[in-house]
């Protein structure tokens, strides 16, 4: 079994890796992913449990760490508000102290960037961001290994993200900084991601509000929905506002000849995106579902798994 790591490593953003961990947890996705296809058996996190808090519902997110759990050996315990105390006014820092003496690792989906880290600031063990309104690391991490897989490294390449400066915007940023590439936002005016992570990394991004700027000669488009999981109410205003945004054959066909395009998921085909591009041949958004399960596999076993 594992030992609880006496100082703890969280993944709360992705400027908790360096560049070089980054890089091996890519790395090492790509090996596991490999390591299940030929039907090894690996299970490094035997007689371990993570616990799964969610305070926005998912697909990927629970059934990659479910299933990663249960392929390396282990158990991993679904928390919704309305199975803990957390619904009903626990604070969260008590909340922290007792989860962590019963598990080994803790992954936490949630609205507020400030909630993973006071969870992982009274945690004895290792906290995942599983989400929230600010990040989704764990998606980047996904990503980035599906880019690495069909076009190598992605240092000193183009990336282009067009639609809401939303979490996956912000996480994308993050990832620039951490990956060594450029990244020009391409977003309706009022949409911008936040002014300061803008400015931490000056000289990195580019914003424009035209989307065909934006997917100039760029390796990798990548798009979300309009209106995330706290903004559906948002939507029927949105959608004149973004409909010049949507991920078109045209925007396609501005950028690189061989660039890739990635969604998240889920997908609105006609709204975000084109069908005929989500579906089409540079879409690569099944390998990067396909991804989290494998990249998150690798984080599990970097945060739980003592090094040689």
């Amino acid at each position: 079994m594992p030992a609880t790591p006496t100082a703890c490593r969280h993944l709360l953003s992705l400027f908790d890796l360096s560049p070089e961990e980054a890089r091996t947890l890519l790395a090492r996705g790509t090996e596991l992913k490999a390591m299940r296809c030929r039907g090894e058996d690996y299970r490094p996190l035997r007689h371990c449990t993570l616990a799964m808090i969610f305070e926005k519902s998912s697909t990927r997110t629970r059934v990659s760490f479910e299933a990663g759990m249960a392929q390396f050996g282990g158990h991993a315990i679904f928390l919704s508000p309305r199975d803990t105390q957390l619904g009903r006014g626990e604070p969260i820092e008590d909340a922290a102290r007792v989860i962590s003496r019963m598990v080994d690792v803790v992954m936490i989906r949630t609205f507020d960037q400030e909630t993973v880290e006071c969870f992982a600031a009274h945690s004895r063990v290792p906290v995942i961001n599983g989400l929230t309104n600010r990040l989704h690391p764990c998606q980047l991490l996904a990503d980035m290994q599906t880019y690495f897989e069909h076009r190598g490294d992605i240092r000193g390449r183009r990336v282009a993200w067009i639609g809401d400066g939303n979490n996956m915007c912000q996480s994308y940023m993050e990832a620039a900084r951490l990956l060594d590439f450029s990244l020009r936002i391409g977003c309706p005016a009022g949409f911008e991601p936040d002014a300061q992570l803008l400015s931490a990394g000056a000289g990195r991004f580019t914003v424009v509000h035209d989307p065909l700027e934006a997917a100039r000669d760029a390796d990798l488009i990548a798009t979300d929905v309009w209106a995330s999981m706290h903004q559906e109410g948002e939507l029927e205003n949105r959608l004149d506002l973004f409909s010049p945004f949507q991920v078109t054959d045209a925007v396609m066909a501005a950028a690189a000849p061989d660039a890739l395009f990635m969604h998240c998921l889920p997908a609105h085909r006609g709204e975000e995106v084109a069908a005929s591009v989500i579906d089409g041949p540079q879409s690569v958004v099944w390998d990067e579902a396909e991804n989290r399960l494998h990249v998150q596999k690798a984080l599990l076993e970097f945060l739980l798994v003592p090094g040689p």
